[in-house]
């Protein structure tokens, strides 16, 4: 998320912050009963209780999601780097993920009698035509879409959205500046307590304390920005406590004993970001205390058959990735 604070999911965003370095899986239907491949319609991906996923709904968000992916890092790197399929095994298991947990909370809406108005549907109608018309042939063609699949799609999207904001509707949206605050170190990070001590000796002499993380640091980095929750509790309430330019004593973890020289302890920029970061974190709680006990009482079924035929192709004339893009433009509530 970004410093802006708002209150709907931010669904493209959401999309392209899952990062390569995720868990690289096959395809799974998130918090739910599967069962796999029982009696469906020829274009059904699956189906939670009774409602159906199609074809082309999922073609739409998958074709999203790999060209998302190939802006971001190039388009070799569907060809090359990933010879074992695992990244059109990721982002296929991405898709069918996504569209399980917007039809399963669209199944919660309906069961708080939440529904969208005459007036928003009306602005998925231009979405979808937007989008729609945004299509070449060669990607209507390898999608198999029709605008009513993309209108389909929109009102899953929407209706999911205002859901989320029914239920976070409630959370405190007040974060103080001492709580988001983030700061900038340098740390010293040792295992062994006999170097920890001689370290504690060099600083408290004067020694340089690059000069001694060069020599000594066990950790990935020495120049780091952190909040209060980035670090164990011993460290934060201390690193917290310092000026600038002071120097902690050894502070003692389970991961090892920590050293912080404290360059800068409010910075405002990441501060206000982080604010964000806090907000989200506590509407996603307050939202999963009510989706997740509810999504496990759900049955699906997957037709894995069906989507095991479905290969991602790379091609210059399929290019779309601004489905998300024209939904958060007319969809924003």
């Amino acid at each position: 998320m970004g410093p802006q604070m708002k209150k709907k999911m931010g669904w493209r965003a959401a999309a392209a912050a899952v990062l390569l370095a995720a868990s690289l899986s096959g395809c799974r239907m998130e918090d739910s009963q599967v069962v796999i491949d029982t009696g469906f319609e020829d274009s059904e991906v699956f189906r939670i209780e009774d409602e159906a996923c199609s074809l082309p709904e999922a073609r739409v968000l998958l074709t999203n999601y790999q060209n998302m992916y190939a802006s971001m890092y190039g388009i070799n790197l569907w060809e090359h780097k990933f010879s074992d399929n695992s990244l059109e095994k990721y982002v296929k298991g991405l898709t069918i993920s996504r569209l399980a947990n917007v039809m399963a909370m669209d199944l919660l809406a309906e069961a708080y009698e939440i529904a969208l108005t005459e007036e928003e549907e009306a602005e998925v109608g231009k979405a979808a035509q937007e989008y729609y018309d945004s299509l070449n042939d060669a990607e209507r063609e390898y999608m198999d879409v029709r605008q009513k699949d993309i209108e389909t799609l929109y009102l899953r999207y929407g209706l999911a959205d205002k859901l989320y904001a029914h239920l976070t509707g409630g959370v405190n949206d007040e974060v103080s500046d001492d709580e988001a605050r983030i700061m900038e170190a340098q740390q010293i990070v040792v295992s062994d307590e006999a170097k920890a001590q001689e370290i504690q000796r060099q600083l408290a002499e004067g020694a340089d304390f690059l000069s001694v993380a060069n020599a000594n640091n066990e950790a990935s980095e020495t120049e780091v920005t952190f909040g209060r929750e980035d670090v164990p509790k011993a460290v934060e309430k201390v690193a917290f406590s310092l000026e600038d330019g002071q120097v902690s004593d050894a502070i003692k973890t389970d991961k090892g004993y920590y050293f912080i020289k404290c360059v800068n302890h409010y910075d405002q920029e990441k501060t206000d970001d982080n604010k964000s970061v806090i907000l989200e974190k506590r509407r996603k709680e307050a939202f999963d205390d009510v989706y997740q006990e509810y999504s496990e009482t759900l049955s699906s079924e997957f037709n894995e058959k069906l989507w095991e035929s479905v290969k991602v192709e790379v091609k210059k004339e399929i290019a779309t990735d601004s489905f998300f893009e024209v939904y958060e433009k007319y969809c924003d509530w």
